[in-house]
């Protein structure tokens, strides 16, 4: 597809050195330099969007009511107050 944009002077010329270097078209570069950066910056954020795990197969100890206030604060070794 053709389209314009506006390239700033330094990075088109870094451009159209590096197409002459790697015998390439500037839109081949162009292209995989934003394909590139657009995957890039994709795979980083799956990857700090992944949660930690904190499955936890255990459970309370038997005979612990974490609804009896007076229960956990001796279990917890709490002076009541």
């Amino acid at each position: 597809m053709r389209t314009t944009v506006n390239i700033d002077d330094e990075l088109l010329a870094a451009a159209k050195v590096l197409s002459a270097r790697s015998h390439r078209t500037i839109g081949s570069i162009l292209e995989e330099a934003l394909r590139k950066m657009l995957y890039d910056v994709e795979q980083q954020t799956e990857a700090t969007s992944a949660l930690p795990d904190f499955a936890y197969s255990g459970g309370l100890r038997q005979g612990v009511d974490l609804w009896d206030k007076d229960a956990m604060a001796e279990l917890l070794g709490e002076a009541r107050r």
